[in-house]
């Protein structure tokens, strides 16, 4: 047989069965420092999405590990510090550290976090090489409430609703360099999807930043304003990060979940959104954060539903 004929029987195959899926690199980190008051200082949700058999799961759906899924503690000296806040931050260093290091070999680093404060690792792991040069980075902030509470404006007092805030560089800055994040995200660089359930004064710092947002419906119909909003930041930095605090979605999915609000996304809608998002190659990391552990999702729907968006983020990458 010729060689032309070769080629032409090669290309017939191409055609008919399409080119294979390239393998994703995966590198996956749980940090289970929560930062909260009056409750266990380690949570149990990184390990509840681990033990399912994540490994096997992320090749099964085209990723490949780079190494052992890591798990972030305090070191010796840490640990004699005190402070809920202040424990947390220094997680979030070593998580800083372990995002940093795994992204010389992934293409998608996987935080499964305890609750939203510790997306200031992720940040700060992504922000800063080992030479500590920076990147202009973007973050997709995907939750039913804002986080972008200060002290000052805060109802609650938690802590949970002001990590976007601190990460922007509105408060607590002590804390945010604490956890390696020594310069805060510019406000035009921050994405906000899905939000619905808004304190009165956050509501007023949404109109006065004129933050960029995407609501649950530009999710379900894959909206033009979605894709144009991910263009947009996308063309005005080098890495994205995606974070999910998993009382977005509908709270059918998320039924442990203590703030859940309706009219969420079910979680294969937004997985529809995340696979598109991480078809962009700046778009490397993804935050899974509060999924109820336990007895809390006895039948087991809200680690499946985070599942899936892990699973969308690897197959996105892999359409590249």
């Amino acid at each position: 047989m010729s060689l032309q004929k070769i080629m032409l029987a090669i290309l017939s195959l191409v055609l008919m069965f399409g080119t294979a899926a390239r393998t994703v690199s995966v590198d996956v980190i749980k940090n289970p420092y929560a930062g909260a008051r009056n409750v266990p200082e380690l949570s149990t949700n990184p390990d509840y999405i681990h033990a399912v058999g994540l490994e096997q799961l992320i090749q099964d759906w085209g990723g490949q590990l780079v190494r052992p899924i890591q798990d972030i503690r305090l070191n010796k000296v840490q640990n004699q510090q005190y402070g809920e806040w202040n424990r947390m931050a220094l997680a979030n260093r070593n998580f800083a550290d372990a995002v940093r290091l795994g992204r010389h070999s992934s293409d998608l680093t996987v935080g499964l976090e305890a609750n939203c404060n510790d997306l200031l690792g992720m940040l700060a792991g992504l922000k800063y090489d080992d030479q500590g040069n920076t990147v202009t980075l973007g973050l997709v902030f995907i939750d039913a409430h804002g986080d972008f509470n200060v002290p000052e404006t805060t109802l609650s007092g938690m802590l949970g609703g002001m990590p976007v805030a601190i990460a922007a560089g509105h408060a607590l800055h002590n804390l945010r360099k604490t956890a390696g994040l020594t310069e805060a995200l510019s406000i035009e660089n921050i994405v906000w999807g899905g939000v619905r359930d808004l304190d009165p004064l956050e509501a007023a710092r949404f109109d006065k930043f004129s933050v960029r947002q995407f609501s649950v419906d530009d999710v379900r119909t894959m909206s033009d304003h979605l894709a144009s909003t991910m263009q947009h930041l996308s063309s005005r930095v080098d890495l994205i990060y995606v974070h999910v605090d998993m009382d977005v979605l509908d709270p059918a999915e998320v039924r442990g979940h203590p703030l859940t609000v309706p009219d969420g996304p079910t979680s294969s809608e937004l997985a529809g959104a995340i696979k598109r998002m991480f078809k962009d190659p700046k778009v490397v990391a993804l935050g899974i954060a509060s999924t109820p552990a336990g007895s809390m999702d006895s039948d087991g729907k809200s680690r499946q539903a985070a599942l899936n968006l892990i699973q969308a983020a690897i197959e996105g990458i892999a359409t590249r």
